[in-house]
């Protein structure tokens, strides 16, 4: 197999095929034979944070942690997917309505999948599929989006012959995470893990986004610091912000802010005062400053600004804290994504640092240059564990199958 093509330069190609190899023989253990193997990778948000759910714009990479699926196809009409540690998910094509009890587990995620395809027109057909890991959980790195994605190219490879786009995959599964999963989410997890690579991504006209391949900084590594704590809780945070986002564009007339013009928006603050809270306008402000980020750091990037590039980055962590308000759960003592970002700032003399994905819990994002790498890295698994500090490389392809 192309390892540098999913796991980046210097890949341990030992210890891939060993991790393949065991998946094939879990699956022989059970009586059931691999006939392909596909990979879906975590995600890296470079900037936007929750912007894309008010059609903004995004930079966002897929990256090299990855879920694994030797799978096979049925003759019935059944999904079974086994993944190490978990209760297999079993259901029926024949009905893909959501059960008491489903929301937020992982079925919810696989029956929506299938559910939207079937809405589209497709006709699909059973598998079994055997699955591992490497993409952190509840983490802030889309465990999710890696899971959705990956379903979606399995019924595209098994039984649609590739018609799904990377658009169309990325669509599918935010449905399902939305719909069925229970998650109010945008479209920024679903198409990192779908595009493949870095790309900016303008979500206007979320439907049809438009997407334009970026170039990371020559020179400089991703470091991704789980810093502890589980976004499976945070739903009713997650959507707080974008309710009261979609709150300030109501009193203009509008279903997102990317429709409201930024001088009426400023020039209407004395009357969004008097009814929504103080918090959605900050949350206004974030989105109307961090959609010029992105912006701004594109063009550095393309015209070689390091510097300038980076400067975003920093900047979009500190408004996520200040303005989002999203670097730890409303009343809460334990604040570990600020602990991680005060001690990177510290650490870091060449990069930047911020709150990665949907905050609350979970990840730190560092851009450092390579020369400093060795030296976080050790300092950050002092704080928080080797296990949880992840080099993170670019992936250039989306969730695809594997020919090993």
């Amino acid at each position: 197999m192309d390892a540098e093509r999913y796991y980046g330069e210097n890949a341990d190609r030992q210890a891939i095929e060993k991790r393949y190899l065991a998946l094939e023989e879990r699956m022989k253990a059970k009586g059931t034979l691999p006939e392909r193997f596909f990979s879906s990778s975590g995600r890296a948000e470079i900037l936007g944070n929750h912007t894309d759910h008010q059609h903004g714009k995004v930079i966002v990479s897929a990256i090299s942690c990855d879920i694994i699926a030797g799978v096979a196809k049925r003759s019935d009409r059944m999904i079974e997917i086994c993944s190490e540690g978990f209760y297999p998910i079993r259901f029926s094509l024949d009905d893909l309505s959501l059960k008491t009890g489903e929301v937020g587990k992982s079925v919810a995620m696989a029956k929506g999948v299938a559910k939207n395809l079937t809405d589209r027109g497709y006709t699909l057909g059973g598998f079994t599929a055997y699955t591992d890991s490497c993409v952190f959980r509840g983490a802030g790195v889309s465990s999710s989006a890696a899971f959705e994605v990956l379903i979606a190219e399995i019924f595209n490879d098994l039984y649609l012959e590739g018609r799904l786009t990377a658009v169309d995959k990325a669509a599918i599964g935010q449905y399902a995470e939305s719909e069925y999963f229970g998650k109010p989410c945008g479209l920024l997890d679903q198409s990192g893990v779908a595009y493949g690579g870095m790309n900016l991504i303008d979500f206007k006209v979320p439907s049809s986004p438009v997407s334009e391949r970026l170039a990371p900084p020559p020179g400089y590594s991703i470091v991704i610091t789980n810093t502890g704590g589980s976004h499976s809780a945070l739903t009713e945070h997650y959507a707080a912000i974008k309710n009261e986002m979609k709150s300030v564009a109501a009193y203009f007339g509008k279903e997102a802010l990317r429709h409201v013009y930024y001088r009426e928006f400023i020039d209407g603050v004395a009357g969004l005062k008097k009814v929504v809270s103080e918090r959605a306008i900050l949350r206004a402000f974030h989105f109307f400053d961090e959609n010029r980020r992105v912006e701004i750091a594109a063009r550095a990037l393309k015209e070689n600004h390091t510097g300038e590039f980076l400067r975003c980055v920093e900047e979009s962590g500190d408004s996520s804290v200040a303005y989002l308000q999203n670097a730890f759960v409303p009343g809460s003592d334990r604040q570990p994504i600020l602990l991680g970002v005060k001690l990177s700032k510290r650490l870091i003399r060449d990069g930047a640092v911020r709150l990665h994905g949907g905050g609350f819990a979970g990840t730190v994002l560092a851009i450092l240059a390579e020369k400093e790498e060795e030296r976080y890295v050790s300092s950050m698994a002092k704080i928080f564990g080797a296990e949880n500090v992840f080099r993170a490389k670019i992936r250039p392809s989306g969730a695809e199958r594997v020919d090993r």
